[in-house]
Protein backbone atom coordinates (compact mmCIF):
# COMPACT_ATOMS: atom_id res chain seq x y z
CA UNK A 1 0.00 0.00 0.00
CA UNK A 2 2.89 2.58 0.88
CA UNK A 3 4.90 1.37 -1.93
CA UNK A 4 1.94 2.78 -4.74
CA UNK A 5 1.15 5.63 -2.59
CA UNK A 6 4.83 6.50 -2.96
CA UNK A 7 4.70 5.68 -6.37
CA UNK A 8 2.08 7.85 -7.45
CA UNK A 9 3.77 10.66 -5.58
CA UNK A 10 7.42 10.41 -7.44
CA UNK A 11 5.30 10.34 -10.75
CA UNK A 12 3.68 13.64 -9.61
CA UNK A 13 6.69 15.53 -8.28
CA UNK A 14 8.38 14.16 -11.86
CA UNK A 15 5.49 16.38 -13.83
CA UNK A 16 7.02 19.50 -11.90
CA UNK A 17 3.59 19.83 -10.22
CA UNK A 18 5.30 20.31 -6.83
CA UNK A 19 7.90 22.67 -8.75
CA UNK A 20 5.04 24.69 -9.84
CA UNK A 21 3.26 24.72 -6.82
CA UNK A 22 6.19 26.48 -4.82
CA UNK A 23 7.13 28.77 -6.88
CA UNK A 24 3.59 29.96 -6.61
CA UNK A 25 3.96 30.12 -2.99
CA UNK A 26 6.86 32.01 -3.32
CA UNK A 27 5.52 34.18 -5.64
CA UNK A 28 2.45 34.64 -4.09
CA UNK A 29 4.95 35.42 -0.59
CA UNK A 30 7.38 37.85 -1.81
CA UNK A 31 5.40 39.93 -4.71
CA UNK A 32 2.77 41.42 -2.56
CA UNK A 33 5.03 41.89 0.33
CA UNK A 34 7.10 43.59 -1.67
CA UNK A 35 4.42 45.77 -3.08
CA UNK A 36 2.88 46.55 0.29
CA UNK A 37 6.40 47.26 1.60
CA UNK A 38 6.38 49.84 -1.82
CA UNK A 39 3.40 51.41 -1.01
CA UNK A 40 3.74 52.10 2.37
CA UNK A 41 6.62 54.23 1.16
CA UNK A 42 4.51 56.69 -0.77
CA UNK A 43 0.69 55.93 1.20
CA UNK A 44 2.16 54.98 5.17
CA UNK A 45 2.08 57.12 8.00
CA UNK A 46 4.82 59.48 6.98
CA UNK A 47 3.75 59.31 3.13
CA UNK A 48 6.48 60.33 0.37
CA UNK A 49 7.82 63.16 2.73
CA UNK A 50 8.50 60.67 5.38
CA UNK A 51 10.18 58.58 3.38
CA UNK A 52 12.71 61.05 1.68
CA UNK A 53 13.49 62.31 5.12
CA UNK A 54 14.01 58.99 6.14
CA UNK A 55 16.78 58.58 2.94
CA UNK A 56 17.81 61.63 3.57
CA UNK A 57 19.23 60.18 6.92
CA UNK A 58 20.62 57.57 5.52
CA UNK A 59 22.29 59.60 3.12
CA UNK A 60 20.66 58.53 -0.53
CA UNK A 61 21.11 61.88 -2.24
CA UNK A 62 19.14 63.46 -3.42
CA UNK A 63 17.13 61.83 -1.07
CA UNK A 64 13.62 62.07 -2.76
CA UNK A 65 14.48 60.61 -6.14
CA UNK A 66 15.87 57.86 -4.33
CA UNK A 67 12.30 57.52 -2.09
CA UNK A 68 10.43 57.46 -5.26
CA UNK A 69 12.57 55.09 -6.79
CA UNK A 70 12.87 52.29 -4.28
CA UNK A 71 8.94 52.99 -3.42
CA UNK A 72 8.39 52.74 -7.23
CA UNK A 73 10.94 49.50 -8.06
CA UNK A 74 9.32 47.74 -4.39
CA UNK A 75 5.77 48.21 -6.17
CA UNK A 76 6.75 47.02 -9.61
CA UNK A 77 8.89 44.24 -8.64
CA UNK A 78 6.27 43.18 -6.26
CA UNK A 79 3.75 42.78 -8.98
CA UNK A 80 6.33 41.13 -11.34
CA UNK A 81 6.96 38.53 -9.05
CA UNK A 82 3.53 37.95 -7.79
CA UNK A 83 2.16 37.34 -11.85
CA UNK A 84 5.26 35.71 -12.86
CA UNK A 85 6.43 37.93 -15.04
CA UNK A 86 9.61 38.27 -17.44
CA UNK A 87 12.01 36.25 -14.93
CA UNK A 88 14.50 37.01 -13.93
CA UNK A 89 14.29 40.70 -13.60
CA UNK A 90 11.93 41.39 -10.96
CA UNK A 91 14.15 39.44 -8.98
CA UNK A 92 17.25 41.61 -9.86
CA UNK A 93 15.15 44.60 -8.76
CA UNK A 94 14.46 42.73 -5.35
CA UNK A 95 18.03 41.82 -4.78
CA UNK A 96 19.64 45.52 -5.93
CA UNK A 97 16.84 46.44 -3.17
CA UNK A 98 18.03 44.16 -0.52
CA UNK A 99 21.29 45.27 -1.30
CA UNK A 100 20.99 48.79 -0.82
CA UNK A 101 18.97 48.28 2.12
CA UNK A 102 21.62 46.28 4.19
CA UNK A 103 24.31 48.69 3.13
CA UNK A 104 22.43 51.87 4.02
CA UNK A 105 19.81 51.29 7.11
CA UNK A 106 21.47 47.51 8.71
CA UNK A 107 25.04 48.32 8.16
CA UNK A 108 26.45 47.91 11.67
CA UNK A 109 23.39 47.03 13.52
CA UNK A 110 24.53 43.16 13.77
CA UNK A 111 22.75 40.15 11.99
CA UNK A 112 19.05 40.07 13.96
CA UNK A 113 16.26 42.33 12.36
CA UNK A 114 14.70 42.67 15.59
CA UNK A 115 17.88 44.64 16.33
CA UNK A 116 17.82 46.23 13.20
CA UNK A 117 20.13 44.31 11.64
CA UNK A 118 20.59 42.82 7.73
CA UNK A 119 19.01 39.37 8.37
CA UNK A 120 15.17 40.31 6.66
CA UNK A 121 17.68 42.17 3.57
CA UNK A 122 19.56 38.38 3.36
CA UNK A 123 16.17 36.14 3.22
CA UNK A 124 14.23 38.60 0.92
CA UNK A 125 17.54 38.85 -1.65
CA UNK A 126 18.50 34.77 -1.14
CA UNK A 127 14.14 33.96 -1.72
CA UNK A 128 14.28 36.31 -4.72
CA UNK A 129 17.49 34.47 -6.25
CA UNK A 130 15.91 30.57 -5.40
CA UNK A 131 12.60 32.25 -7.09
CA UNK A 132 15.16 33.06 -10.41
CA UNK A 133 16.44 29.86 -9.97
CA UNK A 134 13.09 27.92 -9.54
CA UNK A 135 11.45 29.53 -12.24
CA UNK A 136 7.35 31.03 -12.31
CA UNK A 137 6.41 27.78 -13.10
CA UNK A 138 3.49 27.07 -15.10
CA UNK A 139 0.56 29.25 -13.09
CA UNK A 140 2.19 32.48 -14.06
CA UNK A 141 2.41 35.44 -16.61
CA UNK A 142 5.41 33.73 -18.21
CA UNK A 143 4.04 30.32 -18.85
CA UNK A 144 0.84 31.59 -20.64
CA UNK A 145 3.22 33.79 -23.79
CA UNK A 146 5.44 30.45 -23.29
CA UNK A 147 8.18 32.06 -22.03
CA UNK A 148 10.15 30.03 -19.54
CA UNK A 149 13.49 30.38 -17.35
CA UNK A 150 14.50 28.80 -14.26
CA UNK A 151 17.84 26.69 -13.49
CA UNK A 152 21.31 28.32 -12.31
CA UNK A 153 21.53 31.03 -15.29
CA UNK A 154 18.78 32.72 -14.31
CA UNK A 155 19.23 32.79 -10.59
CA UNK A 156 23.25 34.20 -11.34
CA UNK A 157 21.70 36.77 -13.58
CA UNK A 158 19.19 37.89 -10.78
CA UNK A 159 22.11 38.09 -8.13
CA UNK A 160 24.74 39.39 -10.53
CA UNK A 161 22.16 42.19 -12.08
CA UNK A 162 21.21 43.04 -8.68
CA UNK A 163 24.54 43.15 -6.78
CA UNK A 164 25.97 44.98 -9.82
CA UNK A 165 23.14 47.41 -9.78
CA UNK A 166 23.23 47.75 -5.64
CA UNK A 167 26.68 49.07 -6.03
CA UNK A 168 26.74 51.41 -8.90
CA UNK A 169 23.80 53.33 -7.07
CA UNK A 170 25.74 53.01 -4.03
CA UNK A 171 28.28 54.71 -5.50
CA UNK A 172 27.06 57.57 -7.22
CA UNK A 173 24.56 58.61 -4.61
CA UNK A 174 25.23 57.20 -1.24
CA UNK A 175 26.72 60.10 0.79
CA UNK A 176 26.28 59.40 4.45
CA UNK A 177 27.04 62.02 6.74
CA UNK A 178 30.54 62.18 8.39
CA UNK A 179 31.35 62.82 12.34
CA UNK A 180 33.49 65.56 12.57
CA UNK A 181 36.19 64.29 14.68
CA UNK A 182 38.38 67.04 16.08
CA UNK A 183 41.72 65.84 17.73
CA UNK A 184 41.65 65.96 21.65
CA UNK A 185 43.34 69.29 22.15
CA UNK A 186 43.98 68.30 26.10
CA UNK A 187 46.84 66.13 25.46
Amino acid sequence: MFGRKKAASVGKAADGTGKDVAALVLRATLGPMLFAHGYNKVAGPGGLKGTTGWFEALGLKPAEVHAKMAAGTEMAAGVGLTLGIANPLPAAATVGLMSVAARTDHRGKGYFVFKGGWEYCAVVGGAAVALAGLGNGKYSVDRLFGRESSGAKPALVAAGLGIANAALLLKLCYKPEQKDEKPDETV
